[in-house]
């Protein structure tokens, strides 16, 4: 089956999960017309639909080819690139200093949901190069931004993020690449980077990659790594592309699932060292590399939503059309379609719900995002930066957990069908597996939020956000709709077992900090849960005053109540998780694991 984006969801998430529309009546984004936003992402859903999602199956299964330090990416994969950077996708949030549309960050990150949606390989490459802008526009020099930007924003160049080494992994402290000073200010790189998504390849003329390298007098660890941009090509005076650089893909990465997209190891210096020029400060490159990751980490959580709803959207059309068994008290011949089954409801309503609960945090962040640059009260900005930091590695945990749980979901409504890859079930589930791997695992985002953003000031930006959400229960309990059920109630304790959770790791992280990273995931787990309910339930409230403008309310009430009274409801058995867990963990040493 083909991908509809669902824009009706989206516009509920956004506007009014999110915050989106309260922002912008707020003043906080400026002269922006909220207008707009429907008819862009209709317009990017109908490009998703008749250009990307056709080459999705196309592109997992001719893949990719290496051949001479060159990069053939799957038939019709340049003219689709051509097609959507020169439509503007790529340009959407750009600086229009440099030729960007200069539209919210969130307005994106729902674009991105989009094309990770449609062919998720494909919504790789901009992704990637939407944070060499971000890095560059902050940390840059304005001689590299003049050179770079404009290309990098436009899409006619694209950029990557080269991390990863055969030793290191995501102990990026331990990296080898040397960075070497040359006599006329630009540096020399030597090295190898594995696993680089979209390294090389035939769609633009240029790739700017983003290299972590170490220079010779640097302090160990990650105190002395630099940034340095590498051009594949490197640029004349005139802005027209002169010699290559020193840098080639060397291999492929043979890849479990996102077939289309060429993961590369990267080689560099095999012919005196590659030119890079240096970002931001020397030994200050984590610094500007967290610029790019922070983007990145949100925009893997799109892919986990993306991922999500096209493997729901494939498991409802199954589900309608499959004919077996019999409606419990139906009379007469023949069978029904599977939907009308109780499990596959429950599944069904799984898959959506979750999706809807990940897809909203994600937005958020984004909002938070673009009003901690945009807002004009430094105040506010601050906060909104406080927000966005604490759900970073939510949105990017939980939503790629989701999209594992959910494209898995999508395989077991097919039955058997739905392992044969024919159908396109088993592709989703094989393209979902590696987001929560991406930008840092699911367990370091879990250290994150529990080492760096539960504590800050106490914790003040965790209990301003329980507040907030403790007010959308309030709300829902006032509106004394029985379609509502028991969510209000549910939520509730969530709320009350993340309050107690985050209180005992805040006090564990002072005397005991192995107990409190030994229930880091299912702390995530648990704030992801509470968190995606109550924005579900206030949504629902939001769509039930929009009347029908977005389609049937009451189906958005139903998602909220059965997020709260099916996933939202395991909260205090996760508090039990992490608050009894810990001595299980760390007692099992590694002679027991044996």
């Amino acid at each position: 089956m083909t991908y509809r984006a669902p824009v009706p969801d989206i516009l509920l998430a956004l506007n009014h999960g999110a915050g989106l529309e309260a922002a912008v009546k707020a003043g906080h984004y400026g002269d922006y017309d909220g207008d707009i936003t429907a008819a862009v992402l209709e317009e990017a859903g109908r490009f998703a639909t008749d250009v990307l999602a056709p080459l999705n199956r196309i592109g997992d299964q001719n893949g990719i080819k290496l051949a001479d330090g060159k990069v053939t990416t799957a038939p019709g994969w340049p003219d689709a690139y051509k097609r959507w950077a020169d439509a503007g996708w790529n340009a959407v949030s750009g600086p229009e200093a440099f030729g960007g549309q200069g539209l919210p960050m969130a307005i994106n990150a729902a674009c991105t949901e989009i094309w990770s949606a449609s062919n998720m390989a494909f919504g790789l490459c901009p992704l990637l190069t939407l944070s060499a802008i971000e890095a560059l526009d902050a940390h840059g020099s304005d001689e590299l931004k003049n050179i770079y930007l404009a290309k990098l924003i436009s899409g006619e160049w694209t950029g990557t993020m080269h991390l990863t080494e055969p030793q290191a992994g995501s102990d990026v402290g331990l990296l080898r690449t040397r960075a070497e000073r040359a006599a006329d200010g630009t540096y020399r790189i030597s090295g190898t980077k594995i696993f680089i998504t979209y390294g090389e390849h035939d769609m633009t003329d240029n790739i700017v990659h983003f290299v972590l390298a170490r220079l010779p007098d640097a302090p160990v660890g990650t105190k002395g790594i630099s940034l340095f941009l590498v051009p594949k090509f490197l640029v004349n005076a005139d802005g027209s592309l002169g010699a290559r650089n020193d840098i080639f893909a060397s291999g492929i990465e043979h890849k479990l699932g996102i077939h289309a997209s060429p993961t590369c190891v990267m080689t560099m210096g095999d012919n005196g060292g590659a030119v890079g020029y240096l970002i931001g400060e020397e030994n200050r490159g984590m610094q500007c590399m967290f610029t790019m990751m922070n983007q990145a980490r949100l925009g893997v959580g799109l892919e986990g939503v993306g991922i999500a709803d096209r493997a729901y959207q494939q498991a409802l059309a199954y589900a309608q059309e499959r004919k077996q068994g019999r409606a419990i008290g139906k009379t007469g011949d023949g069978a029904d379609a599977i939907i009308v089954h109780p499990d596959i409801k429950r599944m069904l309503l799984q898959m959506r719900a979750m999706t809807a609960a990940a897809r909203t945090i994600c937005y958020a962040t984004a909002v938070a995002l673009d009003i901690s640059v945009r807002a004009s009260d430094a105040k506010i900005r601050s906060d909104a930066a406080a927000r966005a930091a604490l759900l970073t590695p939510i949105a990017k945990a939980f939503s790629t957990d989701i999209g594992n749980e959910v494209a898995s979901l999508g395989v077991q409504i097919h039955g058997g069908m739905g392992f044969i890859e024919e159908t396109g079930a088993a592709q989703h589930f094989r393209d979902a597996r590696i987001a929560p791997i991406y930008e840092g695992t699911n367990g370091i985002q879990s250290i994150d939020l529990l080492t760096r953003k539960l504590g800050v000031n106490g914790g003040a930006s965790v209990w301003a956000l329980l507040n907030e959400l403790s007010d959308v229960v309030k709300q829902v309990e006032a509106s004394n709709d029985p379609a509502f059920g028991t969510t209000g109630a549910k939520l509730r304790d969530a709320l009350a077992a993340l309050d107690r959770t985050s209180h005992w790791l805040l006090e564990k992280l002072g005397n005991a900090p192995n107990e409190a990273l030994a229930g880091a995931t299912p702390y995530l787990r648990l704030f992801g849960s509470t968190l995606g309910g109550c924005m579900l339930a206030s949504q629902a409230l939001a769509a039930r005053d929009l009347g029908d403008t977005l389609g049937d309310p009451k189906r958005f009430v139903t998602l909220a109540r059965f997020f709260a009274e099916n996933v939202a409801v395991q909260a205090t058995a996760l508090e039990h998780v992490v608050v009894d867990g810990a001595d299980a963990v760390i007692g099992a040493d590694e002679v027991l694991l044996a």
